[in-house]
């Protein structure tokens, strides 16, 4: 009989690691609680509810085969008990437990990245002190925006949101996947007494990730319809084919089917498109010829592509409005960390330099505190001087072996196993640098091919990095960074 009970805890703990370790590994990562099963919790208790059914006869028999004076049955249950318990508890723990030893330090403390050590009392209140034309839209939008992306980590609030509205912010980007929905409802909330006083962009896209090519007419109307709800508004102003990152996406005809329809009831003004991938070159340059864009929003930063400027010239001389967006150039601490001995801000030279450029409209930049806000807009209306391109410069240095480039791609036809590199080291950079772990551990986890292929390749992307970017090491320390188990 002991044996026989010594399998059923071993049954328990075994259903615990695999199915209920699997679900808290994906609570972890950032998946949304409506979308957890309680079978695996259920399947658990159960189990061990059998368990303790066994481990109570396998006590009660030890202690008839004892003389009267030494039987304990109560007490060998619950020594067998509590073993057992205490096996089953921990296993679903250990299936996760590369999360916790990964990201403990950060787990409750998210370090903001982007934000000057020694802020100065002149920033404090700062105010949006430029507006630009978008293109063909006629809108004037304040030159530094607000996004709300996943650098955030769920922590920009509507009462940030309203802040940024009263000094002068008048340009909101959001998207249903960005905080499991939450940032649209914080913008809708911020904004319900001045919404004609804003104009808002969002995504056609879902809470669960973008939409596919050949999404029927009726799905991609009703993904806007429910931002629509979300954001508590009956229109938005603008709708981007969202993180496009093909031709054939570009021009779904459904999606452009969708938003004729959409435009036509009043549901939406202008069509976008945002995009960071190495297809950027194709994809921009497609979106400007096909005159269906009015607006166009593109990763661009300082020591970006050279060609980037061309395309954001080309789409200005179309009348297409430029939004920039990951003008920090990854955000990385190391970088960061270089300038603290000075008082200046790394992000008041990146968006100047960014700003520098007449055919930009503005950039969006995720925040989530009034201080970023004090630091952020104090750099609106500005032009960058000598000093803040030197700090650049060092910037560029510090960052230069680990910072991918959005759109370069001269890595990718070097892997024989299709992974997109790319993405797994975007997925490392919000996860080290941008403070938003589990929502780089979701996103890889969605990846259909992880780094777990490099280990034993030959490595033919070793020198595949124009930039000098060591990949085999990176995306193997990304995949034992990222994955649950």
């Amino acid at each position: 009989m002991g044996r026989f009970t010594a399998l059923a805890w071993l049954i328990t703990a075994l259903i615990a690691y695999f199915f209920l370790g699997e679900s808290l590994g994906k609570l972890l990562e950032g998946e949304q609680r409506s979308q957890f099963s309680p079978l695996p919790l259920l399947a658990t208790a159960l189990a061990a509810l059998a368990s303790l059914a066994c481990t109570w006869r396998w006590a009660a028999q030890r202690a008839r085969s004892r003389p009267p004076a030494s039987r304990h049955a109560r007490r060998d249950f619950l020594l067998g008990a509590s073993g057992g318990l205490l096996a089953a508890l921990a296993a679903p723990f250990v299936r996760s437990s590369r999360w916790f030893t990964v990201t403990g330090q950060h787990i409750f403390l998210v370090r903001p990245p982007y934000k000057a050590p020694s802020p100065r009392a002149e920033w404090a209140g700062s105010r949006v002190a430029e507006y630009r034309r978008l293109g063909r839209t006629e809108a004037r939008v304040s030159d530094i925006s607000l996004g709300s992306g996943s650098s955030t980590g769920g922590r920009q609030t509507a009462r940030v949101a309203r802040e940024a509205i009263e000094r002068g912010i008048n340009y909101f980007d959001t998207a249903p996947d960005y905080s499991e929905t939450g940032s649209e409802k914080r913008l809708g909330e911020a904004m319900r007494s001045v919404r004609d006083q804003m104009f808002v962009a969002t995504k056609f896209c879902r809470p669960d990730g973008h939409l596919r090519v050949g999404t029927p007419v009726r799905e991609y109307m009703e993904a806007l319809e429910a931002s629509l709800r979300r954001l508590d508004t009956d229109r938005v102003d603008l709708v981007h084919i969202h993180s496009c990152d093909s031709v054939e996406r570009l021009m779904e005809e459904n999606a452009h089917e969708a938003f004729d329809r959409l435009k036509e009831q009043g549901k939406v003004r202008f069509l976008g498109v945002s995009t960071h991938t190495p297809n950027l070159e194709e994809v921009a340059n497609t979106a400007i010829d096909s005159d269906r864009f009015d607006v166009m929003m593109l990763a661009y930063h300082h020591g970006a592509w050279p060609n980037l400027a061309t395309i954001i010239d080309r789409a200005a001389e179309r009348d297409i409005g430029v939004v920039a967006m990951k003008t920090l150039r990854g955000a990385k601490h190391q970088g960061l960390l270089e300038t603290r001995a000075e008082r200046d801000s790394y992000t008041q030279a990146a968006f100047k330099w960014v700003l520098a450029n007449p055919s930009v409209s503005c950039l969006v930049i995720s925040l989530w505190e009034s201080a970023q806000l004090d630091e952020f807009l104090f750099a609106s209306g500005k032009r960058p001087g000598s000093y803040d391109l030197a700090l650049l410069e060092r910037y560029d240095e510090v960052v230069a072996d680990s910072h991918c480039r959005p759109h370069c791609g001269a890595c990718l036809a070097s892997c024989p196993e299709q992974l997109r590199i790319h993405d797994v080291l975007r997925h490392r950079m919000y996860f080290e640098d941008f403070g938003a772990q589990k929502t780089a551990m979701q996103l890889y986890a969605a990846l259909d091919t992880q780094a777990d292929v490099c280990t034993g390749c030959s490595a033919p992307c070793a020198l595949a990095c124009p930039h000098g970017i060591p990949i085999p090491e990176r995306t193997r320390e990304t995949h034992e960074m990222l994955r649950l188990s």
